[in-house]
């Protein structure tokens, strides 16, 4: 008892270095359960992979090969030891033959996707500029109507992956983000994606999977880390200072096409071959009759609708978020911000929409459309995002393509959008 008396009067006489040695020894603590978690994670990640590498295949069959596009330079330099510890494992396990290529420079992704051969599934491993960047190199090619059709996944590892929210569980532990996006992949189920196609009369196309955004909450959006020193403040402060350049609204000439109604998705099962007797009776009815052909139809011209627009932000977005979702047309969403919010709710607002792009204000006003013309001002238009990707602002015609790429999905995550439809 008289030693545990002395231990309590020790501490209290010296309670700086007690203080200081329990929050030390808290943190270890901390820090070393996180890492047994992460460690559990991964071989439990690595037994379901091992289960794929373990079937059987015929004497015919070759190995799954994928290429993996990896940018080391993502979450400031980490991106390469989280992919070679998290998810190279994984599909070194299910028996894939993987064929690594590392980006060196901003922009080289777009290059090599002219060099790529055929592959089984294409892997992309990085942020949302590595993905814009190898969808925009994909879709450039010449035969990009073949290479299109090649299977994607995308393993998130930059500092913003907005569109693993729509493929991937969403988790808080960087660990199991990983190894389940890696784990979609070797499942094998998919969903199509639309794109968009941005194109200007002075540049190459560029493709989007999320969207584009151009106003005043963009600029204050790109302006916010500038006042890292307010800490939690920064946000706000950022939206007040810009505000002292009010008002912000931006002008331009908009046109737009309606939506096209969607076709039928194509049934997945193959149907029965007819009996040989009804296919020699169907090719002797078709020889003695032959089916009248019908005059072909002049393609009816496009209907634009034009408008003047005065916005804080305009924003062209596809339905991506929610891949589940079943829809009646093929369109995308131009939402125009309204100009008359005043300072307050410009900064509330802006807080708001700097953790969620994608949130649209009350007073926000949409339009559904297949494709968008929008005309700028020559000059002082500012600058647009592309999948959080910084472009100079110029006019640009928007086309919606539907369902042009196949993502890898997440079946328990596919689930909840559709339940949340």
């Amino acid at each position: 008892m008289a030693r545990v008396v002395k231990v309590f009067r020790t501490l209290r006489n010296h309670w700086k270095k007690s203080t200081f040695a329990v929050c030390v020894l808290s943190y270890g603590g901390h820090w070393l359960y996180g890492k047994h978690c992460d460690s559990v994670l991964l071989r439990e990640a690595c037994i379901e992979a091992r289960a794929f590498g373990h079937q059987l295949i015929g004497p015919q069959e070759n190995l799954k090969k994928a290429m993996v596009i990896l940018n080391p330079a993502a979450c400031n330099g980490k991106a390469n030891a989280l992919f070679e510890k998290n998810a190279a494992p994984i599909l070194h396990l299910a028996g894939v033959e993987v064929k690594i290529v590392k980006t060196d420079y901003e922009g080289q992704a777009k290059k090599l996707m002219e060099f790529m051969d055929q592959t089984d599934m294409l892997i992309i491993a990085g942020g949302d500029g590595t993905l814009q960047e190898v969808i925009t190199g994909l879709l450039r090619r010449v035969d990009e109507e073949t290479f299109s059709k090649i299977p994607i996944g995308f393993i998130p590892l930059g500092y913003s992956n907005s569109l693993s929210q729509s493929l991937h569980l969403v988790s808080d532990n960087k660990v199991q983000h990983i190894t389940s996006a890696t784990l979609s992949i070797l499942k094998g189920e998919t969903v199509p994606l639309d794109v968009l196609q941005i194109k200007s009369e002075k540049e190459q196309p560029v493709f989007a999977l999320l969207g584009l955004r151009w106003g005043a909450f963009r600029d204050v959006a790109s302006s916010i880390s500038k006042y890292w020193y307010l800490g939690p403040l920064k946000t706000r402060a950022a939206h007040w200072f810009s505000s002292l350049k009010w008002p912000q609204s931006h002008q331009a000439s908009l046109s737009y096409l309606a939506p096209v109604p969607r076709p039928p998705d194509l049934p997945t099962e193959i149907p029965p071959r007819p009996s040989l007797l009804y296919r020699i009776y169907h090719r002797l009815h078709k020889y003695w009759n032959p089916p009248i052909e019908e005059p072909t139809k002049e393609p009816e011209p496009e209907r634009w609708e034009s408008k003047d627009i005065s916005t804080l932000e305009l924003t062209v977005s596809t339905h991506n978020k929610n891949p589940a979702r079943r829809r009646e047309d093929d369109s995308m969403v131009i939402t125009l911000d309204s100009d008359s919010l005043t300072v307050g709710q410009f900064i509330n607002e802006g807080t708001k929409k700097a953790l969620n792009p994608m949130e649209f204000t009350e007073d926000a006003s949409q339009i559904e459309a297949s494709a968008a013309s929008l005309n700028l001002p020559e000059e002082g238009a500012g600058f647009y995002d592309i999948d959080n990707e910084e472009y100079e602002a110029m006019s640009v015609e928007v086309r919606l393509l539907p369902r042009k790429l196949k993502f890898f999905c997440s079946a328990e995550r596919r689930e909840q959008l559709a339940q949340a439809q």
